[in-house]
């Protein structure tokens, strides 16, 4: 499979979006919060960027950015999951999932719901030790709507690339604004609550009992894993090869719903920001943050020393910062009141132990 590379739209397609792929990161090249997350027991997102997983008593997993990739197709990374702790025998609302979700503004040309409505197709590689049946959902979270499928795979640890074409939905329109209004879902254990019906084909209303039919239980044994890479989710019927978009493109896409400002894990005297010491006891930084799909919430870590501020009479370490967010996109304030230093004193904040991150996240 030969690779593209995103081109300028043309004077008669400016209305078109600049990326053919819906799919954000879909080369798994992004892993800003880690690249390798254990003991996951619960729905989040942990690892690599705009994929999330819904877990509920389905195992522990690993979850990773991996090198192992299908031959000669261009890529470097893979998502992988892998269960170190077994489930054999899921309960009736059990579930595990890996998922995408995408904007409503940013559909608006795919004209859902109208007579006009266009297909999706789904392209993707894929590799499991765990043969057979597996679903993939295409929801309309607006609506209440949905339209299922399911692929095989067929050899066990072999990569293999799947094609899968939804068809336009005629109704239900997409809102035109910034929240969660689709979202692509690839099943991969699901208890009888979302397998006891028929497949759901065709769009319609959500039904529970349709959504995962003949789905396998990946849970079931710790020797199982799944990679996945190369995910594209496109406008039409037909899977064009893979849109490479550079990786400063990438991971700014992924900026909008997620940023990690410091980390110590990469650098553990990460610099935060610049600021100053305003009033006695409370230091004042300001952070550009990248522009955000809504007004962002911070992680970060807290500890013993875990930050530290470097003044021009010296230095301050503290356990964790106070974080003022005006909105989605100005700058942020940082404030420790129980600072010690002098009005006025120049300098920065900075992390101070490998443990130690500040995050940003606006997530779908």
């Amino acid at each position: 499979m030969a690779l593209t590379r995103i081109q300028p739209p043309a004077v008669a397609d400016v209305r078109e979006p600049n990326f053919r792929n819906i799919v954000i990161n879909g080369d798994m090249a992004v892993a800003q919060r880690a690249t390798s997350a254990t003991s996951i027991t619960a729905s989040g997102y942990h690892a690599i960027d705009r994929y999330s997983n819904d877990i509920s008593s389905a195992g522990t997993w690993t979850i990773s950015q991996d090198t192992d990739v299908p031959t000669g197709q261009g890529f470097a990374n893979s998502l992988k999951m892998d269960c170190t702790t077994a489930d054999s025998s899921l309960g009736a609302a059990d579930y595990l999932t890996l998922n995408q979700k995408f904007e409503g503004q940013n559909l608006q040309y795919l004209k859902k719901g109208t007579s006009s409505a266009q297909s999706l197709t789904l392209s993707f590689w894929v590799k499991s030790v765990l043969t057979g049946t597996y679903c993939v959902n295409l929801i309309d979270q607006d609506n209440s709507r949905e339209i299922d499928k399911s692929y095989t795979i067929s050899s066990a640890s072999t990569w293999e690339k799947k094609t899968i074409t939804f068809a336009g939905d005629t109704t239900g329109t997409l809102d035109d604004d910034n929240a969660k209004s689709l979202e692509v879902l690839w099943w991969l254990g699901a208890g009888s609550n979302y397998t006891s019906g028929s497949l759901q084909t065709s769009w319609g209303s959500t039904v529970t009992a349709n959504r995962a039919v003949g789905q396998v239980n990946l849970a079931n044994s710790t020797s199982n894993n799944f990679w996945i890479t190369g995910i594209q989710l496109e406008a039409g019927s037909v899977a064009t090869d893979f849109e490479v978009v550079p990786y400063d493109q990438n991971l700014q896409r992924c900026y909008r719903y997620y940023e990690m400002m410091a980390d110590g894990r990469q650098d553990a005297d990460a610099i935060i920001a610049l600021g100053f010491v305003y009033q006695t006891n409370v230091i004042s930084l300001a952070y550009q943050w990248h522009p955000k799909r809504s007004t962002p919430s911070i992680s970060q870590s807290s500890g013993t020393n875990y930050f530290r501020y470097q003044r021009d009479g010296g230095t301050e370490d503290f356990d964790s910062i106070k974080i003022y967010i005006p909105n989605a996109n100005t700058g942020l304030i940082y404030s420790d009141d129980n600072f010690t230093g002098t009005d006025d004193e120049n300098g920065w904040a900075q992390i101070n132990n490998a443990a130690a991150y500040v995050a940003l996240s606006a997530e779908l």
